[in-house]
């Protein structure tokens, strides 16, 4: 698969290896896939504020990476999150619930040589981060999209196309900043 994606769309996932990384993160989630976009400039041409979306999604991580649908269905049973958040921050500290999880050690080769990067050693030194089932999903969803598109590559966009139509946090705060899959399917068109 990786061979179809096109530089900038390599760079974005390799980007989200660092992301994670710079976030003391033990995997890599569909959050530093969206990190990693907004680093590269892919969505500014969408009008997109890159703090105000960096901010969201930390504001989502204290919330322990509730959406707000989530967010609703507790309520919908007497939960109130916000209660839950405060009394968990009052006990362990600001940020609690988004603190990353502990590292953990991993065989297996690097993302570079799965991205035809190297000879497989890691040049930087760091370790492997392995991707969450949710991260692996957005790849997978970004080659059916070129697929169905009849697109031979698998670029930038595609990746973005993936992340909403995941339903979730991120694909949430996309929506809010106005970035939506007929607004970023447009950009593709274009």
């Amino acid at each position: 698969m990786f061979e179809r994606f096109t530089r900038d769309a390599r760079d974005t996932v390799t980007g989200a290896v660092t992301e994670a990384q710079r976030a003391g993160a033990a995997t890599v989630t569909e959050e530093h896939l969206l990190l990693s976009l907004l680093s590269r400039g892919a969505l500014d041409p969408l009008g997109v504020d890159r703090a105000a979306v960096v901010a969201d999604l930390a504001a989502a991580r204290r919330r322990g990476g509730m959406s707000r649908a989530e967010e609703e269905a507790l309520a919908g049973l007497g939960i109130d999150l916000t209660e839950i958040v405060s009394r968990v921050e009052e006990t362990h500290g600001e940020g609690a619930l988004a603190a990353p999880a502990p590292r953990r050690r991993t065989l297996g080769g690097s993302l570079r040589s799965a991205l035809g990067r190297g000879d497989g050693d890691d040049r930087s030194g760091s370790r492997h981060v392995p991707f969450t089932q949710g991260a692996k999903k957005v790849l997978e969803q970004s080659l059916r999209i070129a697929l169905g598109r009849h697109d031979r590559h698998i670029g930038t966009v595609h990746l973005l196309l993936a992340l909403l139509s995941r339903p979730g946090t991120t694909a949430e705060v996309l929506t809010d900043h106005g970035v939506t899959y007929a607004a970023a399917e447009a950009r593709l068109a274009a």
